[in-house]
């Protein structure tokens, strides 16, 4: 059979996904700081989308006010962000031509009260984090020279914790010394402030505080290097057993230990930014639930009055008119894909609220089980976008700040009444523990029945996992004795 080549035309269908298709979905998945953010940068590279100036919100304490000023000004975004026809195009001419015919004249912008203060530059303050807590002791101790540069990597080695996890003879092949100076170093720094730093493990970082605190007892420095797992399940019959002590003692020992710190760098690590600002507010005025999207920093997009008089000049070459033309598109979608995007979000809320008014009147126990499909569909969407929407979204209420996809729970049986939400089950089981009594903790087993006598349907496993992801110890680890 010969092979040579033809010309074939074929009919097909595909899904392609234009770049301003991609920066549409882009933006729906953004929350409020990276908006804001991709915002600015959108503004640096388009010189034809301005900020409107005077748009700023100002400060007030009365929420009624503000909310209905943003409701009205959120009414008038459809009309003054929707530009051009539904298909896209845009007549920019006529367009430019009717914006030039309505003057927008800016308010004044008076002094701020802040403007007499310093730069923050001045007021800011520096601590001191573990390294250099660690090497101001190196250069106050009397070692080697040898010694010292190993105990300068020993320091540098250590994580956050204050726990030096690199083996000694890659420090010593590292520094080009030997395993005996290593070894002096590290027994240095282990003496150093805070006690504990550069152990290598749980066991031998509570060794080093134990041997500080109560350098005369016998036994604790064996207990915690060799039963320390007993401790942490509370077997203390074993452990009692293994050293030849009575229960009570053990249990006076683990009261002792209890007090030790496991991370001796806790104090000087810094603490995480764990800064979240809410995309939506919602609160009750007027005994009405009312729905506010954070605008804060995010600026109101227009086209430039500079670039709308380019591409009217009939001396602008058609170079520039085509430049400028692209950009005036790219601007148009920009702000059409924000005002979407807030739409989206608002809408999507609204039907949160809807199906989850008990939450919001009286907390996380009277969740309601629910699904994406459920707001897709009555809002018309697909589920990607719904999913898109409330993924790294929050919204702040009276019970504190959510995920929105923290509303979307799994159904749990219930024989009274309507199903709950596999959170709302979480919570109370969470109120369970905390009701128990430390001596006698509930075991899984026991949560099942008392989830059971409420009429809540669900499994031993089920609530095993619902507490792991609680941060719940089991039952044998919660047990307290004293």
């Amino acid at each position: 059979m010969a092979i040579d080549l033809r010309q074939q035309q074929k009919l097909s269908q595909q899904l392609v996904i234009t770049q301003q298709l991609k920066q549409a979905i882009k933006l729906l998945q953004l929350n409020h700081l990276e908006l804001v953010e991709a915002v600015q940068q959108e503004m640096l590279e388009n010189p034809t989308l301005e900020e409107i100036p005077g748009t700023q919100a100002s400060d007030t304490s009365d929420a009624e006010y503000k909310l209905q000023a943003d409701t009205e000004r959120q009414q008038q975004d459809v009309i003054d962000q929707n530009n051009g026809a539904g298909d896209g195009s845009i007549d920019w001419e006529k367009y430019l031509e009717h914006q030039n015919n309505s003057a927008f004249t800016a308010g004044p912008q008076g002094p701020s009260r802040f403007d007499d203060l310093p730069p923050i530059e001045t007021t800011l303050s520096t601590t001191t984090d573990l390294v250099d807590h660690l090497m101001w002791q190196l250069g106050a101790t009397a070692c080697t020279d040898a010694e010292r540069e190993a105990a300068a990597v020993i320091i540098h080695e250590l994580d956050h914790r204050g726990y030096l996890e690199t083996d000694l003879a890659d420090i010593a092949a590292q520094v080009d010394v030997d395993m005996d100076d290593v070894e002096g170093a590290l027994e240095i720094v282990q003496g150093f402030d805070p006690v504990g730093v550069a152990a290598r493990d749980l066991g031998e970082c509570l060794a080093l505080q134990a041997a500080q605190a109560w350098p005369e007892d016998p036994f604790i420095d064996q207990l915690l290097r060799e039963h320390l797992h007993d401790i942490e399940t509370r077997n203390y019959q074993a452990i009692a057993k293994a050293m030849e002590l009575e229960v009570e003692d053990v249990v006076e020992y683990h009261r002792m230990i209890r007090t030790l710190e496991p991370w001796p760098g806790r104090e000087y690590a810094e603490p995480p930014n764990n800064y979240i600002t809410p995309d939506i507010y919602v609160m009750k005025i007027g005994g009405t639930w009312q729905i506010v999207q954070n605008e804060d920093g995010l600026p109101r997009l227009r086209v430039s009055r500079y670039y709308q008089r380019v591409l009217q000049d009939k001396g602008s070459s058609k170079e520039d008119k085509r430049y400028i033309k692209d950009k005036l598109d790219s601007a148009d979608f920009l702000i059409k894909s924000i005002f979407k995007r807030q739409r989206t979000i608002h809408r999507v809320m609204e039907k949160i609220l809807e199906r989850q008014d008990d939450f919001f009147d009286h907390g996380p126990e009277h969740l309601r089980p629910m699904v994406l499909r459920d707001i897709a569909d009555e809002i018309g969407v697909h589920e990607s976008t719904v999913s898109r929407v409330t993924t790294n979204k929050y919204v702040q209420c009276p019970h504190g700040i959510f995920e929105l996809k923290y509303f979307f729970n799994a159904r749990i049986q219930s024989t009274q009444g309507e199903d709950l939400a596999g959170e709302a089950v979480k919570q109370k089981i969470k109120k369970l523990v905390g009701d128990e009594d430390p001596k006698k903790p509930l075991s899984d087993s026991r949560i099942v029945k008392l989830l059971g006598d409420d009429g809540i349907q669900i499994a031993r496993r089920t609530v095993a996992k619902y507490r792991d992801q609680l941060g719940i110890l089991s039952s044998s680890q919660r047990k307290r004795l004293f």
